[in-house]
């Protein structure tokens, strides 16, 4: 059963860096060198294609669709589009060095926010993985620091709705007994709605272009549907990877991709590669093996309290454990005995 749970964690990651790579690459091609520079209305687009392509899953019977709190996902929903807004505004009123500190901050923020809001711990050595990881990724990434006061508050709340969004995101999946899938569908529409709403003007605004006047080659237009094609893959593995693992986790994921990115750009692109950027990937890729090493040392350390028999002991004021238990909804209590342990569903997205 956990061998299964880990091998899927393993796909759903794997899945994430394959497809985020592959969109980035296209996208470079699609806005570097042909022009076409919209890249928060493209996005509306990606999630258009995305909510269409589940919609004929739901059809088929793929998976299952589950009724959500509208309230929930709407403001989830609006929040993700939001978020992602912020980020290309970031990017435009700031240097791409800042806005690279901008995406290292959102790790720290995670930490910060769950372990205030959620009393989640983090330990020393998860800590020190995290601190390796970034400084990794800030020596290969960021060059020029430009700072000014709008620019920052923009990044500011950039974090911020990112942060929230990708909490709530696992929160979600935990909370209402969610697949991923299930989530992106019923979110998806949301999403694409704020971005179909703000896309045009925030393109406008930092390009001084209008998406509607700009002219569609066939040549484009294979790139954009190639776009939206990847982009399902990389919308479903990021609410996968997430529901699976941890925002930090997808974050630290994240990081990879850039890693590899930067390798990508160098191979197809020609984009300037030097000894700073090949030491930077290389604390970076240190500190991801730590990370990774330290989150399954402790993992195993937390095997032994979910073994069987702990699951049949009366419940007592100071045993924390099994009130967690509880409280996670992975054991259920009757007459102040737990009777039951936890389920573990490691097939619950692939049901999808």
């Amino acid at each position: 059963m956990v061998d299964g749970r880990m091998a899927g964690t393993a796909a759903a990651l794997g899945l994430s860096v394959v497809s985020s790579v592959s969109i980035v690459v296209c996208n470079k091609a699609l806005m570097s060198t042909l022009g076409f520079v919209f890249a928060t209305t493209l996005t509306s687009w990606h999630l258009l294609v995305t909510f269409c392509s589940l919609h004929v899953a739901l059809q088929m019977k793929l998976f299952e669709n589950k009724d959500l709190d509208p309230k929930t996902i709407i403001g989830f929903g609006i929040l993700n589009g939001i978020s992602i807004g912020l980020l290309n505004l970031s990017l435009g009123f700031n240097s791409i060095g800042f806005y690279q500190v901008t995406k290292l901050a959102i790790i720290p923020c995670t930490v910060s926010l769950e372990t205030i809001f959620f009393r989640k711990t983090f330990s020393r050595r998860i800590q020190m993985a995290l601190a390796v990881l970034l400084f990794g990724v800030g020596v290969a990434t960021v060059t020029d620091l430009q700072l000014n006061r709008l620019g920052s508050l923009l990044s500011l709340f950039a974090v911020l709705t990112t942060c929230i969004s990708q909490i709530m995101t696992n929160f979600i999946q935990k909370k209402f007994e969610v697949s991923s899938t299930q989530l992106l569908y019923q979110s998806c529409p949301y999403q694409a709605l704020t971005l179909f709403i703000i896309g045009p003007f925030l393109d406008g605004f930092l390009t001084n272009q209008n998406v509607f006047a700009f002219k569609y080659t066939s040549e484009i237009l294979v790139f954009i549907v190639l776009s939206c094609l990847i982009s399902v893959s990389v919308n479903f593995s990021t609410f996968l990877v997430i529901g699976k693992t941890s925002p930090v986790t997808y974050q630290v994921v994240g990081h990879l991709k850039t890693c590899i990115i930067l390798g990508f750009g160098y191979v197809l692109f020609n984009d300037p590669f030097s000894w700073r950027n090949i030491l930077g990937i290389l604390l970076a890729l240190l500190g991801m093996i730590l990370y990774s090493f330290f989150c399954l040392m402790e993992n195993k350390q937390k095997a032994p309290e979910l073994s069987a028999p702990f699951f049949h002991t009366k419940v007592k004021g100071g045993e924390a454990g099994t009130l967690l238990l509880v409280q996670n909804g992975s054991a259920k209590v009757a007459d102040g005995v737990v009777t039951e342990g936890p389920m573990w569903r490691s097939n619950r997205d692939l049901d999808a």
